[in-house]
C-alpha cells in the first residue's frame, strides 16, 4: 500500500527538533525551518517507509524475527501492541546490556523463567520455604518484565527496528557489532549514518510513532503471509506428488 504524504502530515510526522539541536547529517531530509524548528521532508519519509517496508517484508518472509526497540514513554505501549500483534519480539523496558552481543546469557535467563514455571506446575515450588517462594516469585516477575516479550526469540534477530536511535544507542552499537541490519525512525537531532534503513520522522509524538509503526508492521505482515502461502504451496505440491503413489498402492491392495 502506497504511503500518503497527507496522512503523515496529519500525524505530525514532519515536526523535527529545534534547529539548534539538529545533526547536520540529517540535512538531506530537512525541508525547511519554521519558528526555530526543522520541518522534515515528508516525500522523502514516504519513500523511505516503502523502501524499509520492502526490506522488512523480505526478512519476515525468510522466517527471521525483527526485534523492536523503544523504551521511551510515548513509544512503549504502541510498540508493544504493534509488535505483539504480529508475534515479533520487542524491548520496551530498559535495554539489557549484552542482549545481542551476549545472547547466550540472555537465553539462559529466559530458560530460568521456564524452569520456575515448571517448578510451579510439578509442585516443586510448594516444597520451598515461604521466603524462598517470595524470592523466586520476585525473580520471575523481574525476568518477565524485562525479557517476557522475547521468550520466542531463540536466535539472534534478522533485523532491529528502533524508535529514537539517540536513546537506544547501546542497542544500535550491539547490532552494528554483529552486522544486524538496523531500521529506525530518525529525528533531526540524530545521526542517520548509524542506521541501514532511515525513516526520517518525528520520534517524540505518539501519533507519529503510531503512524510509522502501522506501515512497518503492515509490511511485515505481508512478508509473513507470503511465507505462509509459500509453505502451503509446497505442501500442496508434495501432496500432489504423493497422490499417484498412494493411488497405486491402494489399487495394489484391492487387487490382492
Amino acid at each position: 500500500m502506497a504511503v500518503e504524504v497527507k496522512e503523515l502530515l496529519e500525524a505530525g510526522v514532519h515536526f523535527g527538533h529545534l534547529t539548534r539541536k539538529w545533526d547536520p547529517n540529517m540535512a538531506p531530509y530537512v525541508y525547511m525551518e519554521r519558528n526555530g524548528i526543522h520541518i522534515i521532508n515528508l516525500y522523502k519519509t514516504a519513500a523511505k517507509i516503502e523502501e524499509a517496508g520492502d526490506a522488512l517484508a523480505k526478512i519476515a518472509a525468510s522466517g527471521r524475527k525483527i526485534l523492536f526497540v523503544a523504551t521511551k514513554k510515548q513509544a512503549k505501549d504502541i510498540v508493544a501492541e504493534k509488535a505483539g500483534n504480529i508475534n515479533m519480539p520487542y524491548i520496551t523496558e530498559r535495554w539489557p546490556g549484552g542482549m545481542l552481543t551476549n545472547f547466550v546469557t540472555i537465553r539462559k535467563a529466559i530458560k530460568k523463567m521456564a524452569t520456575i514455571d515448571r517448578m510451579k506446575k510439578d509442585g516443586t515450588f510448594l516444597t520451598l520455604s515461604k521466603k524462598e517462594r517470595l524470592q523466586v516469585d520476585r525473580l520471575r516477575a523481574k525476568l518477565e518484565k524485562n525479557l517476557g516479550s522475547i521468550v520466542d526469540m531463540t536466535r539472534l534477530p534478522g533485523a532491529l527496528f528502533v524508535v529514537d536511535i539517540k536513546r537506544e544507542h547501546i542497542a544500535i552499537k550491539e547490532a552494528q557489532k554483529l552486522n544486524i541490519p538496523i531500521f529506525a525512525m530518525v529525528d533531526t537531532n540524530s545521526d542517520p549514518r548509524q542506521v541501514d534503513y532511515v525513516i526520517p520522522a518525528n520520534d517524540d509524538a505518539s501519533k507519529s510513532i503510531d503512524k510509522i509503526l502501522t506501515h512497518v508492521t503492515d509490511a511485515i505482515t505481508n512478508g509473513l503471509n507470503e511465507r505462509k502461502a509459500e509453505k502451503a504451496n509446497k505442501e500442496a505440491a508434495k501432496a500432489d506428488k504423493a497422490a499417484p503413489k498412494k493411488a497405486a498402492a491402494a489399487k495394489k491392495e484391492e487387487e490382492e
